[in-house]
């Protein structure tokens, strides 16, 4: 993009995981089959839940949501990965990149959102049990994933516009297999101050507020259980959340592993492939995790399955 007045005259330059041509046959086939499996595999729990009278309740209507983020969030990076090793071509579009790091941060927020609206769900369900039905209510469930959504569009938007305001150079090479915010940010000739400001306000507030909204309803529940006096009352309390407690700590640790293995190393490849923990392997694994610990969900799977 052209310094003075703004007016694009290049493409930017995905390079992807690796450079070397013998893997390329081995990336695709490794990331279409993740990626076959996470949109069949969230695909089956949101049909499951919504076929299954038995699962309209909070907890997986939630569920359902999550799963349908979990396939848009894998769909912003990987049909376009695909796409460029099958061709051979390392290009993205100006406004093909501004439009797959726009959908990228919306969905990564959401994500965020609908699992911290999922630990207070269960936080209501283990910690007021009696009113569980009347806090939860049809509207209230509406309104929580509505909310999430609107300020997910809201940051994306915002975060996506300054990007626009940027001016770039010569140097479009992106070492990443997708148009990831930083990096993109990285490559701009003119100031990115505000950028870099807003970029980690929003990563503080965003993400740092969910996980503490997390931490807070999870520390509440375990006070919760260990009042229970019967082993079985508190294993039975616990089953109810374990499936979710374990998709937690796998989005953010594996996030949190991106964020400190790119500190640490410094190294934008070694950066690009962790990201592939919580960009696809995360969202692959979550059906996984619900249907196998979970016994409504293998029911409601078992019925479906069966028709």
């Amino acid at each position: 993009m052209d310094p003075g007045n703004g007016t694009q005259i290049s493409d930017f330059l995905l390079l992807g995981l690796s450079q070397a041509l013998e893997l390329q046959p081995l990336i695709f086939g490794l990331f279409l089959s993740m990626y076959l499996i996470t949109v069949l595999g969230n695909l089956v729990i949101i049909l499951a839940v919504s076929s299954d009278s038995h699962l309209h309740t909070p907890m997986y209507f939630f569920l359902s949501n999550l799963s349908l983020v979990d396939i848009c969030f894998t769909s912003t990076t990987v049909p376009k990965m695909l796409w460029n090793i099958q061709t051979q071509s390392k290009v993205i579009t100006y406004e093909g990149c501004i439009t797959q790091m726009y959908f990228f941060i919306l969905f990564a927020v959401l994500d965020n959102f609908i699992l911290t609206v999922m630990a207070y769900d269960r936080f209501v369900a283990i910690c007021h049990p009696l009113h569980y039905m009347v806090i939860m209510n049809p509207w209230l469930c509406g309104l929580l994933v509505l909310v999430s959504w609107i300020m997910s569009v809201l940051n994306s938007l915002l975060e996506s516009l300054m990007v626009l305001g940027l001016h770039f150079c010569s140097d479009l090479e992106i070492p990443h297999f997708f148009c990831e915010l930083n990096q993109v940010v990285q490559l701009a000739c003119s100031d990115t101050f505000l950028n870099n400001m807003i970029m980690y306000f929003s990563a503080g507030l965003l993400g740092g507020g969910p996980l503490a909204g997390i931490l807070y309803s999870y520390s509440k529940i375990l006070s919760s259980i260990c009042g229970i006096p019967s082993a079985q009352g508190k294993y039975k309390a616990f089953s109810t959340c374990a499936s979710h407690l374990s998709v937690v700590s796998l989005f953010y640790g594996t996030s949190l592993g991106v964020y400190l293995s790119s500190a640490a190393t410094q190294s934008s490849h070694s950066s690009a492939t962790a990201s592939v923990m919580y960009t696809v392997v995360t969202p692959m694994l979550n059906p996984f995790i619900y249907s196998l610990r979970n016994k409504d969900i293998k029911k409601a799977l078992q019925r479906f399955l069966s028709r």
